[in-house]
């Protein structure tokens, strides 16, 4: 092993996005943090981990704080090869679009008329104030949940009450009973929620027209905020 591999410390991959560094600090700061880091190193030692290292936190670093319009709450990083990436439901270009997010589309047929494209990657939402979270952000390869209840999710609950602390009104997306429990973190006298059913295939009935997307783009009309325009470029 190199003198620089040695010498690397846990932390290293654990750097926030700069605009989210100031309302986390505090939460960075917790021993659960660093213990978090060093779990996550000691994983990526002994097992593959997804998301690759640097793209963790990708999610907070394409939407910066104070951009956030919509947060869409997952649960667990993909964890089959080439697929995660550190925002929820998305996937690399490339690679097959998994069954969840060929539900995301088709409902995004159904509710805007908007084609399904030809791939799975979800940064143009990212890229307009869409914070797509994880509620755990890295997994052992091929092992799904693999790394529930090891800190993650006292992060990215700190994540979730960071956005609710925005002057900004904010939509939260919570599809599916684990989301719908984060509800709690939120004010909902001053952001708007828009729930529903989780699009994996197990609850795909449910989801299937319940028109999420529409939702969320009168929410944010009526709250005076610029509208998302949910088409996914070739």
């Amino acid at each position: 092993m190199s003198k620089s591999l040695e010498s690397a410390s846990p932390l290293d991959e654990f750097v926030l996005p700069e605009s989210w560094r100031g309302v986390l600090a505090e939460e960075i700061g917790k021993p659960y943090f660093q213990q978090l880091a060093e779990y996550v190193a000691g994983e990526r030692a002994e097992h593959q981990v997804f998301p690759p290292r640097g793209e963790v936190f990708s999610a907070l670093e394409s939407t910066p704080y104070h951009g956030v319009k919509v947060l869409l709450l997952g649960q667990d990083p993909y964890h089959d090869d080439n697929q995660a990436h550190g925002m929820c439901f998305s996937v690399k270009r490339g690679v097959k679009v998994p069954p969840s997010l060929r539900n995301v589309y088709k409902e995004l047929g159904t509710d805007l008329g908007i084609p399904a494209p030809d791939h799975g990657n979800l940064q143009a939402w990212a890229d307009q104030g869409v914070l797509l979270l994880n509620a755990v952000l890295t997994v052992r390869a091929h092992e799904a949940n693999s790394h529930k209840g090891k800190g993650w999710e006292t992060f990215t609950d700190a994540v979730i009450r960071a956005v609710n602390d925005q002057a900004e009104p904010v939509v939260f997306v919570l599809w599916g009973n684990y989301a719908k429990k984060k509800l709690p973190l939120i004010d909902t006298d001053r952001h708007v929620v828009v729930q529903g059913a989780h699009p994996s295939p197990l609850s795909a009935k449910l989801f299937l027209g319940s028109r999420p997307f529409s939702q969320v783009d009168k929410a944010l009309a009526d709250l005076g905020r610029t509208p998302i325009d949910w088409r996914l470029p070739a």
